[in-house]
Order: C-alpha cells, then sequence, then structure tokens
C-alpha cells in the first residue's frame, strides 16, 4: 500500500506498462518523441501520455558524458518504447543512439567508457548488449535463458552481476502431467499472491565470468533457496553492490517465505564471496544483539561499498512488520564490523544516497517539509548539510567531476536532468540540521542555492511551451491539536481571485508517503488545475518530513487525526472568498481511497462528490486479503478477532463500510483486479453499498491493471472518467 520505494519503481513499471519482453518488438508504428499541438495552453491527458519520461541516467568513466533513457508512449499502440540518449556533460551535443522498437534501457558505461552496455530484447528476451557511444557496433553480450532484469559490470570488468527469475514453487503442470491445461493453483502457504502476481518465481542474483564477450561459469549466488535477492516488488540493481575489488557482492534478501516472510520486513545485507562462494550476514551476529533483542530489525536494503573499500553503507530501518519506520544510513567498518547510523541529525527518511570520492562523506535524498532535496553527511561528526533548495524534488544522483547530476520533478514539470556545479568550491557551508534543532517547523533560516545549477535536457520542452501551469503555493495551518501542516495549494492557470472556483481536497496514499513536489502522469495537480479546479493537498498526519512523531501519529489511528488534519485543510481554504463551498470534491488513491470511503461517512455535507481509486472499504476484509501482513499488523495493530486489542478495535470500528447509512453524497469508485495489495472486491462493495443506498455511484473496474493504471488507452480513459465525473456533480449547476 505504502508507495514507499519510489526511486526505483519506474523501471518495473514501463516494464510493465509494455507488456514485458514476450510482445514486444518491432511490430507496428516507431513510438518515438511526440510533435503533439495542444490547443487552448490547458493541460490535457494526451499531453501528459505525449511526454518523455527520463529513466536512468549513467556518467562515463572519464565524467565528460552522460548516458539516459528516455521511454515513449502511444495511445494508439497502447504501449511504450525506451530509447537511449548520450550527451557531453555540460547538456551540449545531446544525441539520440537508439531509434526502434526494441526496448533498450538501463545504460551503463564499461570497458573504460568505450562502450556502453544496456538491456535490450531484440533476440526475443532481456539480455545484456553493447554498443559505441554514437550508438554503433551493437553486439549482444549475454544468451541467458530468461530475462535478464538488472546488470551491474564488476570494478575490473571482468565480472557480470545480473538479476533473473527462479522457479521456486510446482505448478500444477509439474504435479499433474496428465493435466497440462489445467489453470488451478494450490495454495498451501501465505504470500501466495504479491502486488500483481501470482507468485511462482523469486529473482535471484547471478555472477558470471566475463571475457569481454560473453558471459561464462554463471553461479547462482541463491542456488537452491526459495528467497528473493532484490526484493519484490520493485527491488533492482540498486539492492546490489560490487565491493571496489570485485571479490565481494553485496545483496538485501529477506529469507523468509510463506507466513513468516508475509508477517516481518527483516530483511539484512549479506555479503558474497565471489572467489569461495558462500555469504555472510553483515546485519546480524547469530542473529541477536549483546542486550538478546533482535539485531537491526527491520528493513536493510540498498548496500553500497565506499570507494576505498573501507566501508559499506545501507539504509536501515530499527523494527521488524514496520515498513514506514525511521530510514535511517548505517555505515560498517569492514575491518572492525562496527556500525554507526550517520543520518541521526536528520528527523526523516534517507531516500537514497551516494558515496563522495574521498570516501568521507555521503550525499542522500530526503524530504522535509514537502521537498525532496540534497544533502550531505560525513563519518566525523554527522551533522547534516543541505545542498539544494526550492520547490522541487530531486530524483537520482551521480557525481560527475566537481559537480552532481540529478533528475528534477516538481508539480509543474516532470524529470528533466540537471547539474548542481562547484561542489568542490564551498565545504558544504549550510547547516541546518542538528538533532537539537531540526524539530522547527518552516524554518525561518531560509537556505539559498549556494551551488550552480544548470538544466541539462530539455526533454518536453515542446509541450511546456504550449501550457500554461497553475500556481503552486504552500501554506501552514493549525490543526485541530495546535501543530502546523504544510497543504500545497494548485491554483488554475489565469487565476482570478474574485471568481469562486470548484475544489479538490487530495488524500495522499501510502499512508506514509509524502506530498512532496512529485509529478504524476495520473494523479497530476497540473491537469486538474487546467481543469478550473483549485487543488487542496495537506501534508496531513502521518507522513514523513515534519519529524518521526508526525510520521508516526497515524499507525493505529486511521479515523483519528489524519481525518481531522483533512477537515483543517478543506476548511481552512473555504474560507477563502474564491473558494466555492458549495461546489467541494475529496479525491484520493490507496490510503487516499481509503480516505475518501471514511470521508463520505463523516463529512457532514462538505462535499459534493468523491472519488476512490484502490481504497479500502472494509477493514475486516482488508486485514485478510492483503498479502503483506506485517503492514495490516503494524497499521491495523492487529486482529480484528482481538477483542482486547483496544488498538484493534478502534481500527476495525472506524471502517468505512460501518458508516455507508451517512453516506448522502455521489461516489466513483475506480480499481484494478490485479491489485493484491488491496482486492478489487473493495471497490465493488463500496459501489454496491452507494447503489442499494439510492447514492449516485459510478464504478471503473480495470480486470488488466494493478494498484495503479499503466497502459496508455486506460490512462486516458482513467482521466476522461475522472473529469466527467466531476463536472457532472461540481460544474453542472454553475
Amino acid at each position: 500500500m505504502k508507495q514507499s520505494n519510489l526511486l526505483f519503481m519506474s523501471a518495473a513499471m514501463m516494464l510493465a506498462s509494455c507488456g514485458g519482453t514476450k510482445d514486444a518488438g518491432q511490430n507496428g508504428a516507431l513510438i518515438e518523441k511526440s510533435d503533439i499541438k495542444i490547443e487552448g495552453k490547458r493541460m490535457t491527458p494526451e499531453a501528459l501520455w505525449a511526454m518523455g519520461r527520463i529513466g536512468s541516467v549513467a556518467v562515463s568513466p572519464d565524467e565528460t558524458q552522460i548516458a539516459y533513457s528516455v521511454a515513449y508512449y502511444s495511445v494508439p499502440e497502447n504501449k511504450s518504447n525506451n530509447e537511449l540518449f548520450v550527451m557531453n556533460a555540460d547538456g551540449n551535443n545531446n544525441k539520440q543512439i537508439t531509434r526502434d522498437n526494441w526496448q533498450e534501457s538501463q545504460p551503463a558505461w564499461i570497458k573504460e567508457g568505450k562502450k556502453i552496455a544496456f538491456l535490450c530484447n531484440e533476440s526475443g528476451s532481456s539480455q545484456v548488449w553493447e554498443m559505441n557511444p554514437d550508438g554503433t557496433e551493437r553486439k549482444q553480450l549475454t544468451q541467458y535463458d530468461g530475462d535478464i532484469e538488472g546488470f551491474s559490470f564488476s570494478p575490473d570488468g571482468k565480472k557480470l552481476l545480473f538479476i533473473a527469475q527462479v522457479k521456486t514453487v510446482q505448478s500444477t503442470a509439474d504435479k499433474h502431467s496428465d493435466l497440462p491445461k489445467a489453470t488451478g493453483i494450490i495454495i498451501t502457504d501465505l504470500m501466495y499472491k504479491h502486488w500483481d502476481e501470482w507468485v511462482t518465481t523469486a529473482p535471484h542474483p547471478f555472477v558470471a565470468e566475463f571475457d569481454g564477450n560473453g558471459i561464462s561459469n554463471v553461479r547462482d549466488i541463491l542456488e537452491g533457496l526459495p528467497y528473493e535477492s532484490p526484493m519484490k516488488p520493485f527491488g533492482g540493481i540498486e539492492q546490489l553492490a560490487w565491493s571496489p575489488t570485485s571479490d565481494k557482492v553485496a545483496f538485501t534478501c529477506r529469507m523468509k517465505t510463506g507466513l513468516a516472510y508475509a508477517i516481518s520486513t527483516d530483511s539484512d545485507i549479506y555479503e558474497y564471496d565471489v572467489q569461495k562462494g558462500g555469504f555472510i550476514n553483515l546485519c546480524k551476529k547469530d542473529a541477536k544483539a549483546s542486550n538478546g533483542q533482535a539485531e537491526m530489525a527491520g528493513y536493510d536494503t540498498n548496500p553500497q561499498y565506499s570507494p576505498d573499500g573501507k566501508y559499506i553503507a545501507w539504509q536501515s530501518m530499527e523494527r521488524d512488520g514496520y515498513e514506514a519506520d525511521l530510514n535511517r544510513l548505517c555505515v560498517m567498518d569492514r575491518t572492525t564490523g562496527e556500525k554507526r547510523f550517520i543520518s541521526q541529525g536528520f528527523p526523516s527518511n534517507v531516500d537514497a544516497f551516494l558515496w563522495n570520492k574521498d570516501s568521507q562523506s555521503i550525499f542522500f535524498l530526503g524530504v522535509w517539509q514537502g521537498r525532496t532535496q540534497i544533502y550531505n553527511t560525513n563519518l566525523k561528526d554527522d551533522w547534516i548539510y543541505q545542498l539544494t533548495n526550492g520547490m522541487y524534488d530531486y530524483a537520482s544522483m551521480a557525481l560527475c567531476g566537481n559537480s552532481m547530476i540529478a533528475k528534477r520533478h516538481s508539480m509543474s514539470a516532470g524529470d528533466e536532468i540537471f547539474s548542481i556545479g562547484q561542489l568542490d568550491s564551498k565545504p558544504f557551508p549550510v547547516c541546518i540540521f542538528r538533532t537539537d534543532v531540526c524539530n522547527n517547523y518552516n524554518s525561518t533560516d531560509s537556505v539559498k542555492e549556494i551551488y550552480p545549477v544548470t538544466q541539462l535536457t530539455f526533454e518536453n520542452k515542446q509541450i511546456y511551451d504550449q501550457l500554461e501551469m497553475g500556481k503552486v503555493e504552500g501554506r501552514w495551518m493549525k490543526t485541530t491539536d495546535g501543530k502546523q501542516m504544510l497543504t500545497w495549494v494548485i491554483y488554475p492557470p489565469h487565476f482570478d481571485p474574485n471568481k469562486k472556483y470548484p475544489t479538490l481536497l487530495f488524500c495522499e496514499g501510502g499512508p506514509q508517503s509524502p506530498v512532496s513536489q512529485f509529478w504524476s502522469y495520473r494523479w497530476n495537480f497540473q491537469i486538474m488545475a487546467a481543469n478550473d479546479y483549485i487543488i487542496v493537498a495537506p501534508n496531513r498526519r502521518g507522513l514523513p518530513g515534519f519529524g518521526v512523531e508526525w510520521n508516526e501519529a497515524i499507525s493505529g489511528d486511521y479515523g483519528g487525526q489524519c481525518m481531522r488534519d483533512y477537515f483543517t485543510a478543506i476548511d481552512e481554504m473555504s474560507k477563502e472568498p474564491f473558494v466555492d463551498k458549495d461546489r467541494l470534491g475529496c479525491v484520493g488513491a490507496s490510503f487516499g481511497g481509503f480516505s475518501v470511503y471514511w470521508l463520505a461517512g463523516h463529512h457532514d455535507k462538505r462535499f459534493k462528490a468523491f472519488i476512490a481509486h484502490d481504497g479500502i472499504f472494509n477493514m475486516e476484509m482488508q486485514y485478510l486479503e492483503t498479502e503483506e501482513k506485517w503492514f495490516a499488523n503494524w497499521d491495523m495493530g492487529g486482529a480484528y478477532w482481538e477483542k482486547n486489542n483496544a488498538t484493534a478495535q478502534r481500527t476495525f470500528a472506524n471502517s468505512p463500510h460501518l458508516f455507508v447509512d451517512k453516506w448522502d453524497t455521489p461516489i466513483l469508485c475506480i480499481h484494478g483486479e490485479k491489485d493484491f495489495r488491496i482486492l478489487a472486491n473493495q471497490a465493488m462493495a463500496a459501489f454496491d453499498a452507494a447503489i442499494m443506498r439510492g447514492v449516485p455511484a459510478e464504478l471503473l473496474i480495470y480486470p488488466d491493471e494493478n494498484h495503479w493504471v499503466l497502459k496508455p488507452q486506460n490512462g486516458i480513459l482513467w482521466q476522461r472518467t475522472f473529469f466527467e465525473w466531476l463536472d457532472k456533480w461540481l460544474k453542472s449547476a454553475k
């Protein structure tokens, strides 16, 4: 439910949207950069799907060039296509080096920068290929029997680490060879479904020798074991790492299956010996700390060795069963085994990180007060230094000379590649986070851009030039318990304060995902504004970026303060003369969908229309239906049959389905039938309840979508249905 690994989801989502490798290829028209013409300067669904989406970014070894991928989508073809580009490190001489309907992705520089390695499905499956930086001399490097999903060449260039699926569950045909067409699945334990698939395989890391032309001596690091590495559903090559000496591989793994997997988030970092074979657990010694308690019992993920090889760092959560625990930066001395958490001065999550070249400091991404910026911390004093600032989010990092290459987006623009320059000119002089001063909200210590920032790519400039974006404004509001809450307000283009506008309350998912300066190709605030709606997007209780207490306040309190925060946001905005209090709508997905269902029974006639996507309607059924039981146990507080568990009983007493008798407002329910996180029967039940109550309702069901909507034509349908519903109930009377 929580959208926690957003930095690493794009590759998996792009693969899903184009149907994987079996049906992809040269059939159909070439899908490439759009020349769309937009009338009226307003954002449309077609404009959103015409935008190129920048993916992986790789800096050449000599730090003079940058390779990157772009995904293009075709609504008529209902699929996507990935292409590769190369430009100079200053953004000049940008050239597209592939132009076909094969899926080229994940570029990586190899052979001292003379070649670019990449994934491509030209052979019929996803394999590793290479080509010159100008796109010539393409050559397939692997002939693996199956799809390679991610890869990394060793620093010495002599080995290849790659990810591929292995079969872990016996099929019906394996058991009953005389029933080859039988489709039934026999299930004997939990985690039989996950995210959007019936679980029959697990990703494993493989190590192979590489002679410059092909691979040999392929070894499965987890051979014979049923565990995942990287971890589903969104883990990729970032969960694996080579040591600088090419003799070790660090990998992320939760060595559990079935029920044990379903109730635990305890993953660890392991180190594999390439020469000798075998691996050790770096997080635990005898699985217990000196005090007898579980050591590093939560998520430990995404290892990285320091350039000098003396240290290894990873992201670490403390508590088992809690997917939204504070994500800390752990550094281990490889000689002594000593572990330290060096991000303690930052009161929010480390979302991604990167070692500095000197092995003495680490850059990381973290969200604070609704914006994801780049920070630096060092191994000596653990102070936190902020490097960037502004109304946007950063999404990736790579060092290039004395600069940082990073992707950046905002509520008004999708990802582009930027350079943050001259990092060696100042010793990170602006320190804003320390354990004794970090809890002040809306700090008056404004942070200016102290390093020059240059935009290197302009992938969608031809589209943005045809659009007028609405103003984005941050407002601090006093909540019912006297706290301060940041609420983003997005206004229509050409906003006129003398007019009255229909207004939408946006309910965030997760539940613990930040309402930062995110850009979405579906839940896009600018397209809502282009349809003449004001959007109110509060960072309600239970979101990261405002301290640990604020983030954790939602667990076990789904119908509590977070809902009062929603009312604060819409009630405060309704005091403005340009907000039409008679035309308020409420929309959201995932936990936001739950919020919509809950608010429908408690809103006291504030709203005139609701839209719930992939939301929880019946909490008791959700507890049993969701696959990741740790989430339900932690956030709901336990099982509904635990009658003496006050937290659990409060949770289930606040189930939206118990308040249907108070529903009186039109509601649109949307769900994907491949959503195994929150099953589609939740939306069907909500729709049926509304109809039986005589409440105007509509149901949009996608048989082929999961927790998101990934296919282009389904995305267009989603947008059209979304606005048709809102316009019907919020505009038709005017």
